[in-house]
């Protein structure tokens, strides 16, 4: 099989104390994923823009502090997460997947549980129905097996149904589970033994904390992942409104081959995945269609190594936005995500200045950074 791209990590191991801070940065309350990393490209390290944060939440209005974890809490962290035989995979470590780190809105820390060296060979995700059919899980384990042959690793999000039974076929040559919650925090219950079985013979992922117990905010945050992670995704019987079908959009978001098996127009569980495949995803009756399709397409590679994994941020913003054009952003910005271009267009503002305004108000808590260049206000 060809050669992994992503297995040739570049990546200069973080010293322990930027590893350290970027843990803190991660998990400071207003700090999103796209802030993470453009915090670290406009500043530098996380140790600067830790030290940054309380005036920038001052610009962007905010009036209570911020609540920026100590260093004895991100030890602690750290210190939970190995007793639990639990490491922290954070973005920048040679460790971090080089096609997750290439989404714009990558995990800052991953918390990994098994074997890490999955991470490195190609992947391919399988998601479906919970309530799936006898057929539909059997199509799942031979997709999976059949794939695991031709040398990919399975992922997936540890969901009853189609993710259960991928899980199961493909732990003899490689499976990764992506959890909603915290890794010590079992979901759904009866799928516990097989966690645990993935945990000791695969890999289980988690961005959220230990003791998170998954609610339904997580579940589109966990299918990012899941997505991010592979070359492709298959969908194996989705309702029309199925959860899965938001991991398919995702993937295509994220420049990944969208894969659909058909099935019986008599059948619901066939809704999504019939339209995915008026929509242009692949259609898939085997293993067979997925590999060829996939035959040549490489992972996609993180940023190169002279700009590192936070050049994807983009350009250095100014030290701080004019008053005039922060006001601006604040008051064109809704609850309908707005894109920066939109911004900058309308308050006829220089489009670092918009950026720095939008850095401000981020930090203060006041909006929220997502994927394709767009941020929404925050409810209050």
């Amino acid at each position: 099989m060809r050669k992994n791209p992503s297995s040739d990590r570049h990546a200069v191991p973080l010293a322990p104390e930027e590893r350290l801070a970027r843990l803190r940065l991660a998990h400071t309350e207003t700090v999103g994923p796209i802030g993470f990393r453009t915090l670290i490209a406009r500043f530098g390290s996380a140790r600067a823009a830790l030290d940054a944060l309380p005036e920038l939440a001052r610009r962007g209005g905010r009036e209570r502090p911020l609540k920026i974890p100590s260093r004895r809490q991100a030890e602690r962290i750290e210190a939970e997460a190995a007793r639990e035989g639990i490491a922290l995979v954070v973005l920048g470590d040679a460790d971090y997947p080089a096609p997750l780190a290439a989404i714009e809105d990558a995990p800052a820390v991953l918390f990994a549980k098994g074997h890490r060296h999955l991470l490195h060979r190609p992947t391919v995700a399988i998601v479906g129905a919970r309530n799936a059919s006898a057929a539909g899980r059997e199509q799942a384990r031979r997709m999976a097996v059949a794939l695991g042959e031709a040398g990919y690793v399975i992922v997936s999000g540890l969901a009853r149904g189609i993710d259960a039974a991928a899980h199961e076929a493909a732990l003899a040559r490689g499976t990764i589970g992506v959890a909603a919650g915290g890794l010590d925090v079992p979901y759904p219950k009866e799928n516990t033994a097989l966690i645990h079985r993935i945990g000791a013979e695969g890999l289980l992922l988690s961005e959220a904390l230990l003791g998170t117990r998954p609610t339904a905010r997580h579940f589109p945050r966990r299918n990012r992942i899941v997505s991010g992670l592979a070359l492709g995704v298959v969908v194996i019987e989705a309702a029309a409104r199925s959860g899965s079908l938001i991991t398919a959009r995702l993937a295509g978001e994220q420049g990944r081959e969208v894969f659909a098996v058909p099935g019986s127009p008599l059948d619901p569980r066939a809704a999504g995945t019939n339209r995915l495949i008026k929509q242009g995803a692949h259609l898939a009756e085997s293993a067979a269609d997925v590999i060829s399709v996939l035959a040549d397409i490489h992972p996609p590679a993180a940023e190169p190594e002279r700009e590192g994994p936070f050049s994807i941020a983009g350009p250095q913003e100014p030290k701080a936005a004019p008053e005039r054009v922060r006001a601006a952003v604040r008051a064109l910005v809704g609850f309908t995500p707005v894109t920066l271009d939109t911004l900058v267009r309308e308050t006829g503002a220089d489009p670092a200045e918009v950026a720095a305004a939008v850095l401000e108000l981020e930090i203060a808590g006041l909006l929220e950074r997502l994927p394709g260049g767009r941020v929404v206000r925050k409810a209050e």
